[in-house]
């Protein structure tokens, strides 16, 4: 599906440049930030807070008690409409995932329907870990675009050296499922499936063979992704060896530092995300809420998006690099 370029959406996405463009001049000149006056072009919003996996680079996973409160568990219907009102005329992009894992919440393809219905390019991430053959044609035929599959090993062993809980023959399963769930429902076949694969010193003898054989698993497109790892300073077990493909570097002092980035990010003025419990946070590196804008229970996100708390943030990745931004990978 291309996304329905509407009036409001192309005049949406020129005050967004231009905001931003200004933004640095003023930033760069007089460190002064603009009024921002467009929403966002792009929404990640995250049906799930909770998960099954215990992934060791996840906040979710890190803990079992992270995985319920207080950062809610699945999104209310309610609250996602509330969602879809407000950005279904003048953004282009939703995402449903953030930290949790968005199959658990069984609205999701209702969800899909209701964004795909609205004109916007739908996109899922999930360790498919839920995945059924009922579930996979559910979302082929709420018109799901794209879909994303983490599957980080091509044994069980090199898998859930990341995975922790998982099972690889279910993600080979859920490739599986969803080709023929896309074979069969051929009017609404749209969906791009993407295997991604983080780079992990675990799995990297197995890359080349991720490349030779990712369509052969039922993908459509293969992307790695370099991994953000907790505990580095001292080293990571799961670092890669080839220092291309990881985030950080080691300094004289024998201690590994993060690989240093510029200012001045596009994506906190072009795009925001909501977590299950109704906060509006301003990127998917606000694990913990510490940056968050308010609460849609509360505000509007236009009111929200433009708000106090936000201009604040916008400011500060203009002008120095907050803690959040210092683990992004852009």
């Amino acid at each position: 599906m291309s996304v329905g370029l509407t009036r409001s959406r192309f005049i949406n996405a020129l005050r967004c440049y231009a905001s931003y463009a200004l933004n640095r001049l003023g930033s760069a000149l007089f460190r002064t930030p603009y009024t921002i006056h467009h929403t966002p072009l792009f929404v990640s919003v995250e049906p799930s807070a909770v998960c099954q996996l215990r992934c060791p680079a996840c906040p979710v996973g890190l803990s079992a008690a992270r995985s319920v409160s207080p950062q809610g568990g699945l999104m209310p219907f309610p609250l996602w409409h509330r969602v879809l009102s407000e950005v279904k005329g003048t953004a282009f992009v939703i995402q449903f995932y953030f930290q949790g894992e968005p199959l658990l919440n069984k609205d999701l393809p209702l969800m899909i329907r209701e964004a795909h219905d609205a004109g916007l390019y739908t996109i899922v991430s999930t360790n498919a870990q839920a995945m059924t053959p009922e579930l996979a044609k559910a979302l082929v035929s709420a018109g799901l675009d794209r879909i994303i599959i983490s599957m980080d090993g091509l044994t069980q062993e090199t898998y859930e050296a990341y995975r922790v809980g998982g099972s690889l023959d279910q993600c080979k399963a859920a490739l599986r499922w969803l080709q023929e769930a896309k074979s069969v429902c051929q009017s609404e076949a749209g969906l791009t499936i993407e295997l991604q694969v983080l780079r992990l010193r675990s799995n990297e003898h197995e890359w080349r063979a991720f490349r030779k054989e990712y369509k052969a698993l039922g993908a459509d497109r293969l992307v790695f992704k370099t991994a953000q790892l907790y505990d580095y300073r001292h080293g990571h077990p799961l670092m890669p060896s080839d220092p291309r493909y990881r985030r950080y570097e080691q300094h004289a002092d024998g201690l590994w530092y993060r690989k240093p980035l510029g200012k001045g990010c596009f994506r906190v003025w072009s795009g925001v995300v909501i977590a299950a419990n109704g906060d509006v946070l301003p990127c998917c590196y606000d694990k913990d809420h510490a940056h968050a804008y308010g609460n849609l229970r509360t505000a509007s996100l236009r009111e929200l998006f433009s708000g106090p708390a936000a201009r604040t943030f916008r400011t500060q990745a203009m002008q120095e690099t907050p803690k959040i931004c210092q683990e992004c990978w852009k």
